[in-house]
């Protein structure tokens, strides 16, 4: 049995029509990220490390865009 929150509108199927990004997320009830050291809490890292490693990374690309 499907939620609606998860019901897919079968009608853009047929038409050849796609849901949007937006339109997806808003239906799984996806919110987007505000902060990426939120991620830590909902334990998507196995390790200290590897949240480090992403947040190193997700730094370097913020400044390397800013140039």
């Amino acid at each position: 049995m499907s939620t609606d929150a998860h019901r897919f509108d079968a009608s853009k199927r047929f038409l050849g029509e796609r849901e949007s990004l937006e339109e997806q997320a808003r239906r799984r009830g996806i919110v987007p990220v505000r902060d990426v050291a939120d991620m830590a809490d909902f334990d998507i890292f196995e390790t200290d490390a590897e949240l480090d490693a992403f947040l190193a990374h997700v730094r370097a690309e913020r400044q390397s865009n800013l140039a």
